[in-house]
């Protein structure tokens, strides 16, 4: 309860012009125990007291005598907004005032008392209210053992027939709590079990005191049984949020989410990337507060509470970089927006995140026999001719999706066209003229498939080139890369394989610098990956960053014709 709740707005104010005679006439006219004493401007400069006039009074004081001369300047000021009970201790009327010291209204000592009387009985029957409504039983006892307070859950779980415990002894109701022995041994007893009739009984035993001084105890316990249904649902709770959490912090695009108030709960991984601004930042803060800090340059969440509907707007954050965002509200069963998820994507100019690097003859020489390799595996003029229904839909979704800079995980049985749909798909994209690296995950063994991906540094391992060596990623930077047979790559490669998914770098074997790169990635498999998922032999966060667009390539049927012509 706040002091605006209680206090009184209309009240008698005397001015430092008035007399002695207008307060007295006031006091006995209105019949109250002060009055306070503002300036031309409504500040507040004093108080007068009806005990202090009637002194004055006593003694003669003429009753022409300024209010001025006469008030008390000691008086004490609160703002509306304080709390009641934080002047539980005051013996004297608060005058309430604004910033500017403005008389706003008055509590009364008398309504002072009032306020926090009624605080108190709301306060014992809410707690009476709260010890009704928990699953746990309590029974408190004086010194004696005799029941002076108890629960109704206390009831349901000993199973008691009487209608009252009140001033029953506690050895008679429930004799295994020895709360008479815990009171004899001065000592506190804390999750014990206790046997009662067929139950176990889950019990704390302690003290009470007042006044430093031992005054009964209580017993809080509760049905075994049913605390352990409530630990194996929160266990269950905790292992899908956990899945949920690392679907979050593992998908491509950035993800803010907030409560049904515009306050910040949950930032991944991507927006930070995508932004340039840590969540740390940003987490636990009100989105009206980041707009003013100009963290962002608007808020599409709180145009999402206004509206009550999907909302898409570009976004600049601080660091200058904007981004694409797209936020949805989520409804409780009362239909009130509960939480509003944001999906953020990238659309900052890259030209401005590319390093101009310094041209270098000799590095020119080592690297030109590794791409010219590299470059017989790139598409030349290659024409896809379907004529059966299923495939003809397939190359009219690869069409579309080739333009779309996103991954693409081709499925289908050996020898139905995976690679040719992957070179379809490169070949009308925006990457046409840069560099398409088949990856064959299966024919590469695994001691070297990393220093094939990544490359090394000189002196890596023994037999390692002096120069060093550039992996795929690294030639296939600004074009794409074809993953087939994913399904083959070991468990350790997927590992690294996400990162580069996720971030776009890389280390070299052998290296400590970052190198950043700018591909796409097409990957390919004959095998059930969501099987291979459940059978924990394939990563699930790195299936559904592959999984962005899925295409599932049918095997032609005995009347259907299907070949690929290369020009």
């Amino acid at each position: 309860m706040k002091i605006k709740d209680v206090m009184k707005r209309e009240m008698l104010v005397l001015r430092p012009y008035h007399v002695l005679k207008d307060a007295i006439y006031y006091f006995l006219k209105d019949k109250v125990e002060i009055i306070p004493i503002i300036d031309n401007q409504g500040i507040i400069i004093g108080v007068i007291e009806k005990d202090n006039v009637l002194d004055l009074f006593v003694n003669d004081r003429s009753f022409l005598t300024h209010i001025d001369e006469i008030m008390n300047i000691n008086f004490k000021t609160v703002s509306q907004d304080d709390m009641v009970t934080e002047f539980s201790d005051e013996k004297q009327a608060l005058m309430v005032v604004d910033h500017e010291n403005q008389l706003l209204g008055m509590l009364t000592y008398t309504d002072l008392l009032k306020a926090l009387g009624k605080i108190q009985k709301e306060e014992k029957e809410e707690l009476k209210e709260i010890l009704n409504c928990t699953n746990h039983g309590f029974i408190v006892t004086n010194l004696s053992g005799c029941i002076t307070r108890y629960n109704k859950a206390s009831i349901r779980i000993l199973d008691i027939k009487c209608k009252t415990l009140i001033e029953k002894n506690i050895n008679d109701v429930f004799p295994q709590a020895s709360l008479v022995e815990v009171i004899e041994k001065g000592e506190n007893i804390h999750v014990e079990k206790i046997l009662f009739n067929d139950k176990t009984l889950i019990c704390d035993r302690i003290l009470l005191y007042a006044n430093n001084v031992a005054v009964g105890a209580v017993v809080v316990f509760k049905d075994q049984s049913e605390l352990q249904s409530v630990i194996d649902e929160l266990s269950t709770v905790q292992k899908l949020t956990k899945k949920l959490d690392a679907i979050i912090e593992s998908s491509y695009d950035g993800i803010y989410i907030t409560d049904g108030h515009a306050n910040t709960l949950i930032i991944n991984k991507a927006y930070e990337r995508i932004t340039g601004v840590k969540r740390e930042e940003m987490l636990g803060k009100n989105m009206a507060e980041l707009v003013e800090k100009q963290y962002v340059s608007k808020s599409v969440t709180i145009e999402v509470l206004k509206s009550r509907r999907t909302t898409t707007l570009c976004q600049e954050f601080k660091t200058n970089k904007k981004a694409l965002v797209t936020a949805t509200p989520i409804f409780d069963e009362k239909g009130d927006i509960g939480l509003v998820v944001t999906n953020v994507r990238d659309v900052t100019d890259l030209a401005k995140l590319n390093k101009q690097v310094q041209k270098n003859k000799e590095l020119a020489e080592k690297y030109y026999s590794e791409i010219k390799e590299m470059r017989l595996q790139l598409l030349s003029d290659v024409d896809v001719i379907a004529t059966d229904d299923k495939m003809l839909e397939i190359m009219r979704i690869a069409n579309r999706v080739a333009k779309v800079d996103a991954t693409v995980l081709i499925l289908g049985e050996t020898g139905v066209g995976k690679e040719e749909v992957a070179k379809y798909i490169h070949r009308n994209s925006n990457r046409k003229d840069n560099q398409f690296i088949k990856v064959n995950c299966g024919a590469i063994p695994e001691n070297l498939i990393e220093s094939e991906f990544f490359g090394y540094e000189k002196g890596a391992f023994t037999g390692a080139a002096t120069e060093g060596k550039r992996g795929f990623f690294e030639i296939a930077n600004g074009g794409t890369v074809f993953l087939d047979e994913i399904g083959e790559l070991p468990l350790k490669m997927q590992v690294k394989l996400l990162r580069v998914l996720q971030e776009q770098e890389f280390t070299r074997v052998g290296g400590v610098k970052l190198i950043k790169i700018d591909i796409r990635v097409l990957a390919a498999t004959n095998k059930d990956l969501k099987e291979m998922v459940a059978a924990n032999t394939f990563r699930e966060d790195l299936y559904y960053r592959l999984n962005v667009i899925p295409l599932t390539i049918p095997p032609p049927s005995s009347k259907e014709k299907r070949h690929f012509s290369f020009n």
